[in-house]
């Protein structure tokens, strides 16, 4: 799918107050092909509407207490969608000669979901973030090999300077030797932006240990100063 045709129009409705405990929001995207719609809390992604498998999705860790926004959700999201693409319709016939404004993300990061140990297996996390307009095409390999069809990515997330966040995940199990990419393209890049993973051996020394030699060594050197002090004490007294 070309870049162009990722291109989404975005509105958003985000809750805040002086005295807000929490901040709620809703995004709801189209392009003429494709759409979006989520709700987050909190700078989290809680659910989206998966249009292709025609439900809603809770993309949430297995240790978050489950819950459900409704029946009825699904049906909200599809409704908002139709609506999405009449209002780009719109957009595209009255705003047509406008320049648009783009940026460049500004930070790629590529990380691995928890501690890396060989044969089992792990998340692989692309993020992306400091870009406008939403959303990025994000792409990975495995030893040169192109697996982005095993990957997902959520729902472009906005900051609060007005640029959006993204974040692909690759289930993988790490083998030593094993290479990985991710590789993220946007309208305001002239080139792609790739990170690379190299599964390496996990470090083997014990952080713990250093601290306790240089506290046993300073506890040692502290008794000896004690010691001849109470020499030297002593030794003055037999002198008197």
């Amino acid at each position: 799918m070309k870049m162009k045709e990722l291109l989404l129009f975005l509105s958003c409705v985000l809750c805040v107050s002086a005295d807000v405990l929490h901040e709620d929001i809703a995004i709801n995207g189209c392009s003429e092909s494709d759409g979006e719609f989520m709700y987050g809390l909190d700078g989290e992604e809680m659910a989206y509407a998966d249009f292709n498998k025609q439900e809603y999705i809770y993309p949430l860790p297995p240790f978050i207490d489950p819950f459900t926004y409704g029946e009825g959700a699904y049906g909200n999201a599809v409704a908002q969608l139709q609506i999405c693409k009449q209002n780009l319709k719109v957009d595209q016939h009255d705003f047509r000669d406008i320049p648009l404004e783009r940026d460049a993300p500004s930070a790629v990061m590529i990380y691995t979901r928890d501690e890396v140990k060989f044969g089992e297996k792990n998340t692989l996390i692309c993020h992306v973030t400091g870009f406008y307009p939403a959303p990025v095409n994000v792409s990975w390999t495995k030893n040169g090999q192109k697996v982005t069809e095993e990957s997902t990515i959520n729902v472009p997330y906005p900051n609060k300077d007005g640029t959006f966040k993204q974040t692909s995940r690759l289930q993988f199990t790490p083998e030593l030797g094993d290479v990985y990419s991710c590789t993220v393209q946007h309208l305001a890049l002239t080139q792609s932006l790739t990170k690379i993973y190299d599964v390496q051996v996990p470090p083997q020394s014990d952080p713990g240990v250093g601290p306790a030699v240089f506290c046993g060594v300073g506890l040692t050197v502290g008794l000896l100063g004690v010691a001849a002090g109470t020499f030297f004490l002593i030794k003055g007294n037999e002198c008197s």
